[in-house]
């Protein structure tokens, strides 16, 4: 299993390129995952449910089947390892990661991908992320940053998608 990093400042376009991403690698045979880090306090329960009404007695694990899902709801603290993240996620080809962005920064063993709306925030990536095997998004750094590989993951996941066979993925 691999993991890449999507990482960019608010409303840059990370979101969207996972979801392109994701069908691109699908289409060609891949299992992805995704993990999203919310800041906000966020559960997927809803409020006097069945599965809500354990939760508020104390279970700590709640396990729900729908007719084509399977939900897993966890109690745990805020400090949850990235390693036990991943582990979620075995059996995947890859997991993108969108958010944890201190966790991702100081490993360097996780490639990332920048998405960038200008040479500011491109350059804000270069200081900060480390490996970084691609720039995606609106702000083009193929004559600022001709080093790192760019491709518009919003208009173009084809070739960011090809970016990521090459340099990560070994099918």
């Amino acid at each position: 299993m691999h993991a890449i990093a999507v990482v960019g400042t608010k409303k840059s376009g990370k979101t969207t390129t996972i979801e392109n991403l994701t069908r691109e690698l699908v289409k060609r045979g891949y299992k992805v995952a995704a993990i999203k880090h919310i800041n906000e306090d966020f559960t997927v329960d809803t409020a006097g449910k069945d599965t809500w009404r354990y939760s508020q007695a104390g279970a700590k694990t709640i396990v729900a089947k729908g007719p084509n899902q399977i939900v897993t709801i966890e109690k745990t603290t805020q400090n949850t390892p990235l390693t036990a993240l991943l582990k979620k996620c075995t059996g995947n080809h890859i997991v993108f990661i969108e958010g944890l962005k201190k966790i991702v920064a100081q490993n360097k063993k996780i490639p990332k991908i920048a998405v960038v709306k200008s040479k500011t925030e491109a350059e804000n990536a270069l200081k900060t992320y480390k490996p970084i095997i691609a720039f995606s998004g609106p702000y083009n750094t193929t004559t600022s940053y001709p080093q790192v590989p760019y491709a518009n993951a919003l208009t173009n996941p084809q070739k960011l998608t090809n970016i990521i066979q090459k340099t990560t993925l070994k099918k």
